[in-house]
């Protein structure tokens, strides 16, 4: 399948729609998830046009997962979960629904499930308020907290 520049991904990363953004640099853009799993969930997106991680440069790979690992900890300060999960779908049949790579980043609860993807759309004054607190905690410089 070619890449179809006119997904969601490819639209928020060209600025045609809001995305309530919490982390960018060259290669990836970190936002908030509009029908999240649990709170703060957030997914890092490459700048790169990639269908897939089979259509994917290993270097931006490589940023994706290190992007997604700041992020998990920033998460994890901002939301106190007792775990994470992280999660990448490779075609429809695994789940993928948006046809850009992208990862998941999950913040998880005790006792508590993962809601539906899809089921419907967050509060978008919530969404804001929950990227505000992960952009802050990403430090206010802009830059993302140290893997120290």
């Amino acid at each position: 399948m070619a890449y179809d520049s006119s997904n969601i991904f490819a639209k928020i990363l060209r600025g045609e729609i809001p995305a309530h953004k919490v982390y960018e640099d060259d290669s990836t853009i970190a936002i908030l998830d509009v029908m999240p799993q649990a709170e703060g969930h957030a997914l890092i997106i490459p700048k790169a046009a990639a269908e897939s991680l089979f259509d994917l440069d290993p270097r931006l790979a490589a940023a994706v997962m290190t992007v997604g690992q700041r992020v998990a900890l920033a998460a994890r300060q901002v939301f106190r979960p007792e775990g994470l999960t992280l999660m990448q779908f490779n075609g429809a049949e695994a789940g993928q629904t948006v046809f850009h790579f992208h990862l998941h980043v999950i913040p998880r609860y005790a006792g508590q499930a993962l809601r539906s993807h899809g089921r419907g759309f967050a509060d978008p004054a919530v969404l804001a308020e929950q990227a505000e607190r992960l952009r802050a905690a990403l430090r206010p410089d802009g830059r993302l907290p140290s893997l120290q």
